[in-house]
């Protein structure tokens, strides 16, 4: 069972509809008990870095998911890719779930439109196993201002957007994230879900 974390986030329900269209058992929770008992856990999210922190502390779950992404397979998507680094600095410096090193910052590209909104091409960076059984070329759904600033050994995939965007991060363990929306990307989104719930 995927337990998909409720926090009060937009996006809750396109993953959840996304899984069950799959046939993979997943739960909407924000109950300590259950996201411990789950085979994976998901952290989707559309909204602010420090709104999401604040809700996370606020419903005294940041140490279960630090806990429990050591042991399990563990996916943020999009804010919730963002929220896995140290620190994040959309509107103040706000610290983060700290699970992969690293920042998320404003993109600044001055000749592009921001936010980077719409379908881009994955440049695939490392072998990473959500990515097994994907064309050689595949495009993604993003909608982002913010973007994570990390080592480049836990970068699975990048985007071009006026310049290298970080798109697809693993730990080398349990930890992935995704930048994009897989759950809004098509057969390309949906095989990279499957390939995350075979994981377990």
């Amino acid at each position: 069972m995927i337990a998909i974390i409720d926090y009060g986030a937009g996006n809750i329900f396109s993953v959840k509809n996304a899984l069950d269209y799959l046939g993979v058992e997943n739960k909407l929770t924000a109950d300590k008990n259950e996201i411990c008992a789950a085979d994976e856990i998901i952290l989707p999210g559309v909204g602010a870095f420090p709104w999401a922190m604040k809700m996370l502390r606020d419903s005294g779950l940041v140490d279960t998911i630090r806990e429990e992404a050591r042991k399990k397979p563990f996916l943020g998507i999009c804010l919730g890719m963002q929220l896995i680094f140290d620190k994040g600095y959309e509107f103040e410096e706000t610290d983060g779930l700290r699970l992969i090193g690293g920042k998320v910052e404003k993109i600044d590209r001055k000749d592009m439109i921001i936010p980077h909104m719409g379908w881009n091409e994955l440049e695939i960076n490392r072998d990473c196993p959500i990515l097994k059984g994907l064309p050689e070329h595949p495009y993604v759904y993003f909608v982002h201002s913010y973007a994570a600033v990390c080592d480049d050994a836990n970068v699975s995939a990048y985007c071009d957007y006026g310049g290298k965007i970080t798109a697809l991060v693993h730990d080398g363990a349990y930890v992935y994230g995704a930048q994009f929306h897989p759950e809004k990307s098509g057969e390309v989104g949906l095989q990279m879900l499957r390939n995350f719930a075979e994981l377990a």
